[in-house]
Formats: C-alpha cells, structure tokens, sequence
C-alpha cells in the first residue's frame, strides 16, 4: 500500500464492537467515533442514522445489527462506505447503495470457530443430557447417588456419523473438528467445492437416513426454504438429533415438532428462531427432548476480533484508494472508478 496520510476529511462512524487495536490503527488516518450498540442497547432509526451521519459528516458508517435503508442513502449524500461486521448483509439496502454509489462491506467467515463450536456444544449437550442433569441437580432431585447412572445414560460423539447440511465456513469448520473427536463425518451441499478428505459428500436424502447427527448450516435463500421437508425429517432415524444454527426457514417447523413431540427422532438443538426473543407461544418451549440457546452461537470475544481486524483492512485499503477485499457490491467501485 502507498504511504498513508492522515485526513482531517475522514470522519468514521463504527456502532459495532470493535477491538482496541483495530481502533488504534483507523484512529491514526481519521476521525473515528465508536459507540458500540453492546455498550449503548440502542439501535438507530433510518431517520435518525441519516441525521447523525449528516450533523457529523460521516463518510465511513460501521455497524453490525443496524439497518440502513434506502432512506438513509438518499438522505446522507456524504456517506461512501458501509462496513457490515457480519458475513449477512440483509440489513442493508445493497441496491439502493450501489445507486447511491457508496461501497458496502462485509466480514464474511467472522464467527465460523464460533458456531462450529456452539454447534459441538449443542451436540454435547443433547448426546449426553447435559442440561436435563444440571436442572435435575439443581432442583434437589438429586437424592439417590446411583440412580442418573440409569436414568441419564448418554451417548459419545466418537465413531457417530455427523450430517452437515450446507458446508460453507462454519460447516468446514464443525467437520474439522468433528473428524478429529473420531465421527464420521458426511455433507450435503450441491454448490461445496472441494472437501476435505474426512468428509464424504452424500446426497440429502442419504445423509438424513445415515447420520446419527444432523447438523443444519445452510444459508436462507429461495432455494434452501424448507430443505430439510417432512419428507426428509421422517428419513431421520429415531435416535438421531438434529442441530440448527441456520435460519429457520431451513426447516419445516410444523413437522419437526411434531416428530420432536412423538419422539419419533431423539431430540433437537436450535440457536436461531422465528422471532428473537422467542415469541411465548413457540411449540418448541413444551418439548422436553430439545436444547435452546438465545441466538448467541457467534458472540466470542474472538469473533469481535476477526471481524475488526478484517473490516480495519478494508477500511485502510479504501483509503489507499484501494478496491476493499470484501466488497459486496463491485458496481459501486465502478461506479467510483468512472467518475475518477
């Protein structure tokens, strides 16, 4: 990159959290407020995101959870760049950004350790029954030494077959180490390159029928709406478990309960639901074969750290006048490269 200069133009906006470091380096080219939505709880409304970025003169906006409409491009001419601390950019109006011409940027493979690990964990905890013998201790039910030796027997990941659905980051990931505790490891995934060589590529079918695990990582688009149909739950074997850290749609909802509810498979783990927080009527709330965690599969400390130092990069190389590496919309750059 050529010899950096500071310029008292740059002013930056970053609402997500962000790593100290990371800080430091943008804080030595530009302006840099940071006002984490951890810290603050709030998100901004589109009117007033646009307010501010105009009254402060923003032209690099950050975030993470907050959205930024079509209204919020028409009203902050000033803004070039959106950063999107997150592989997602759902939350942004991509389309109107590119009219706009103002470059929007995402950390693709941010919290991939991350889910792969929740993943596992959830595993965990539905083979070995880990939250039914933490409420059983903890409700005083505890009272005969021997009987949860009976009662609570589990089972072990090793030699177990797992069933990946969707093998992008996270999905590679959850294999890696999968393959490593001894469990065969099995994916379906019709767009995956290459494997690697502990995982053998099924057709879907075959892996709902084989796999003793089911883990769901595929991402939301048209395509993948209730992939995993009733026809392809009832392939499920009746100790199997099926895991989902994807967008629910993935999953056709009223089937699995129903399944869940005759224990016509062992149980299920879910990290993402419908509504969050989840809505009181959700069926999944009476089942006692099911693990539930609130949406927090990639909040790490360690994830805040990759998604700083990948969006400090592309910050840093947009100033260099340099195409951003994560570039979400390549039409805007040319947008920007015509009009000099």
């Amino acid at each position: 990159m050529s010899e950096r200069l500071a310029s008292p133009m740059r002013r930056a906006l970053i609402l997500a959290p962000f790593g100290a470091h990371d800080l430091k380096r943008l804080r030595a080219l530009a302006h840099v407020a940071h006002e984490s939505w951890l810290r603050s709880r709030r998100l901004y409304a589109p009117e007033e995101l646009a307010e501010r970025i105009n009254r402060d003169g923003i032209d690099c906006l950050v975030l993470e959870p907050d959205f930024v409409f079509d209204e919020v491009f028409e009203r902050a001419p000033m803004l070039r760049f959106v950063g999107v601390c997150r592989g997602s950019v759902g939350n942004v109006d991509v389309e109107a950004a590119t009219r706009c011409g103002v470059l929007v940027v995402n950390t693709p493979s941010r919290n991939a350790r991350a889910v792969a690990e929740h993943t596992l964990g959830l595993m965990l905890a539905l083979a070995r029954r880990i939250v039914e013998g933490h409420n059983y201790v903890a409700r005083g039910d505890w009272l005969n030494p021997t009987e949860p030796y009976a009662t609570m027997r589990g089972s072990e990941l090793g030699g177990k077959t797992l069933g990946i659905v969707g093998l992008g980051a996270i999905g590679r990931e959850l294999a890696r180490v999968c393959a490593a505790m001894g469990m065969d490891v099995t994916a379906y995934d019709p767009y995956a390159g290459e494997p690697s060589a502990d995982v053998r590529m099924l057709a879907l079918g075959e892996l709902m029928a084989r796999a003793d695990f089911v883990c769901v990582h595929a991402p939301a688009t048209p395509e993948t709406r209730g992939l995993l149909s009733a026809e392809m739950l009832a392939m499920m074997k009746p100790t199997a478990f099926l895991v989902s850290a994807a967008d629910p749609s993935v999953v056709a909802r009223a089937p699995l309960v129903e399944a869940l509810r005759a224990h016509r498979i062992a149980g299920a783990a879910f990290d993402v639901f419908e509504t969050h927080p989840v809505a009181p009527d959700n069926p999944l709330l009476s089942l006692d074969n099911v693990v539930l965690s609130p949406h927090v599969g990639g909040a790490t400390g360690e994830t805040v750290e990759r998604h700083s130092r990948a969006m400090a990069d592309d910050l840093l190389r947009y100033w260099d006048g340099e195409r951003p590496l994560n570039l979400v919309n390549p039409g805007a750059w040319e947008t920007r490269e015509r009009d000099g």
